[in-house]
């Protein structure tokens, strides 16, 4: 199966490394092309920025496995998704791995998030999808969230059909205390909230941005 990996933190994020070998280890024949910049936010936003019409893409030297590809490409997730959909990075994908994001997404919210921006792209083009955040801030425990995106990776490839997204959080603790996968309801609720600045004669400041969640019970039968 033909994998892409791609996320919303930038090309150069600590979260991206993990994904390679997850997928590498799993059989996949893998590409993978992340935003030059982080681009956290970007939901499923099909933007680029573009020099004469140009989408400007390069290949980047990073650590991984061997004989893979990095592409740093300026523009949204979403957007790589679609270009790999239509073949711009070899094979079309057959699964789609978005991530590892650094902070949750969970919640209705999710829809603000370009890591499931991403994979609900690929999905509407017939890819299977897995998007996998890790609940921390740097620096996080990454090699627990390598070890449940192997765990995701290899649910999504065997039993999920084709056009079908899994969102994976990741508790930042060590992997001797991870107490296990389950699945779980969206939340209800999700709000994205701004603390609106001045306004200036050029444009507005926006302070802070930041999103919360109510958080939901789930019994012991998920």
């Amino acid at each position: 199966m033909k994998a892409l990996i791609v996320n919303d933190d930038g090309i150069d994020s600590a979260g991206l490394a993990s994904l390679p070998r997850v997928a590498v280890d799993a059989g996949l024949d893998v590409s993978v092309a992340a935003p030059h910049l982080e681009r956290s936010g970007a939901s499923a936003s099909l933007s680029a920025l573009e020099e004469d019409g140009t989408l400007s893409m390069s290949r980047r030297e990073l650590p991984g496995p061997p004989d893979l590809e990095f592409f740093s490409v300026e523009c949204s997730p979403a957007l790589i998704s679609l270009l790999a959909a239509e073949g711009v990075f070899g094979r079309p994908p057959d699964i789609v791995l978005s991530g590892v994001d650094l902070g949750p997404n969970t919640g209705h919210a999710i829809l603000y998030s370009g890591t499931v921006g991403a994979a609900l792209t690929a999905a509407g083009h017939g890819a299977r999808a897995v998007a996998l955040s890790l609940d921390g801030t740097a620096p996080s425990l990454w090699e627990t969230a390598e070890s449940v995106a192997s765990r995701a990776a290899r649910r999504a490839t065997v039993h999920a059909p084709p056009g079908r997204v899994l969102n994976v959080n990741i508790p930042d603790v060590p992997l001797a205390e991870l107490r296990g996968l389950r699945t779980a309801p969206l939340a209800e609720f999700g709000a994205v909230q701004a603390e609106i600045g001045e306004m200036e004669e050029d444009g507005l400041e926006t302070r802070s941005v930041s999103v919360t969640f109510r958080s939901i019970d789930i019994d012991e039968t998920g």
